[in-house]
This record gives C-alpha cells, structure tokens and sequence, in this order.
C-alpha cells in the first residue's frame, strides 16, 4: 500500500533511471494529456512531498514542468530497460517516458497531470509538514493536530493537512504505539509530541527498506496490528480485532488500547 515511504522511494527510482537526460519521447495515456510531448526535455528532479511524486522536467529554451503523480491504492512506476516485457497490463500505463536507456511507466496512477511550478506550489499548499522532506517541522505538525482536539487520531494522521506521508498502515500502528484506538479524540492524546516523533522515526526507518517494518525486530511478523486481525498481539496475547471506520479499516488490540470512555 503506497504510503510516504513507498513514493519516496519512487522519486528516488525514477531520479536513477531519468535524472540530467533527455527524454526520447513521452506518452500520456489520459485524455487531458494525450496531446503532449515532452520527447526533447531534460529531466532536472524527482521529488515526492507526502504522497505526491513530482518530476521536473525542462524544454530547450522553455519554463520548466513538472509531472505530477498520485500513486492512490494501485499506482506505481516502474523501470525497464529498452525492448524488456512489462509486469504490469499496458491498459494500465497511464505515462511512458523513454531516454536512451530506459522505458519508465506510469501504472495506475490515481492523479497524472503536467503544471507548471508555481500551479504545483499552489496545488500542494495544502500540505501539512512532509515526514521525509527537507524542511519537517515537527512543533508545526502537533500545532495542526492540537487545533482540533475533539477529532479521532485516526482521521487526523490520515489528513495529510496536518502531517504529510502517513496512511493507513502506519495510522494503525502509531495508534498502537501510543496505547489509543484510531476513534480516541486526539485531545486523549496524553503524548502528542511522541507521536508525531513515532511517525518521522517509522519512516525514516522504512524509507530504504523494500518490506517495510514497524516492529523493528527480524522475521516474519512486521507489523504490530496492521493486517493482523484474530492474531495474538505481541504484547499481551490478546487477539487483533479488525474494524471497518469512516470506509477503512482498523486494527487494534483490545487491551493495549483501551476503548475510548463515552
């Protein structure tokens, strides 16, 4: 499941595969785009903030672009080399981006469109502080937290407003972590800094990992709760309950977490 880890890595393949050449030719399969080629542009970056990839791109003697990507629930990029067979339906490629060595696709992706700078800047404002990014600013994303107290903690980390890069999968587990059920308000959070603290460290330490891992021990259970409904929690033994909350699901233990008190 894509989440701020998984994009990050993402930029970073396609920074390998494209960075400092130009492109052959390139090739949207969305029909805003259709008409567009970029074949003769250099590749300048490859960014991801939050969730977003964003690949910059310049025309000889023209203002730069960027190629703005969602990766939602099925998206992802991947690398070939020139005449290699694709593991994923052509149907699905949405971008193909080709230099002398390389075929990059675009699968799936849930938002594909090409902006110039300062639309992107306008179009991401909205972001809350990026976990992987340059310029975290942790007192800012408990600030966002902190400003709606009545709100469940479990939407909050969902709402990439307050902190950018944190789905469902690490959702579930800092609530774990922190000893709260995704429903509690996040005013019952008696810890808010560890929190925030949790999620930049969980990250950090998957962002180069190719399975990641909140548990941070070896072996075949990687993660605390997420995924993992009737199993014993590592804690305490009790059985995992698997929930369906606002269209998604949780994972909690029973008695680690507490119900929140009516």
């Amino acid at each position: 499941m894509p989440e701020g880890d998984t994009v990050w890595r993402q930029a970073r393949l396609l920074s390998k595969a494209l960075l400092g050449k130009v492109l052959n030719s390139s090739d949207f399969r969305v029909p805003a785009l259709a008409t567009l080629d970029l074949g003769g542009a250099t590749v300048e970056s490859s960014d991801s903030r939050g969730k977003h990839l964003l690949l910059t791109v310049r025309r000889a003697g023209s203002e730069e672009l960027i190629i703005h990507s969602h990766l939602k629930m099925e998206g992802i990029w991947q690398v070939y080399l020139p005449g290699e067979r694709w593991r994923r339906p052509a149907h699905t490629a949405r971008v193909v981006l080709k230099v002398p060595d390389a075929v990059v696709v675009g699968f799936s992706l849930g938002i594909l469109e090409v902006l110039s700078p300062e639309q992107a800047e306008t179009e991401l404002a909205f972001l809350g502080p990026d976990l992987l990014g340059t310029d975290w600013d942790a007192n800012e994303a408990i600030r966002r937290l902190e400003s709606d107290p009545e709100r469940p903690v479990g939407i909050a980390l969902l709402d990439q407003r307050n902190l950018a890069g944190i789905g469902n999968i690490y959702r579930n587990e800092l609530c774990f972590l922190v000893r709260v059920r995704p429903q509690h308000p996040v005013g019952a959070v008696s810890d808010l800094p560890r929190l925030v603290d949790l999620a930049k460290r969980l990250l950090e330490a998957n962002k180069t990992r190719p399975q990641r891992n909140t548990t941070g021990t070896a072996g075949r259970v990687s993660a605390w709760v997420y995924g993992r409904e009737h199993q014993p929690c590592l804690r305490c033994g009790s059985h995992i309950i698997r929930e369906e909350y606002e269209g998604r699901p949780i994972y909690y233990c029973p008695h680690c977490q507490p119900a929140p008190e009516s």
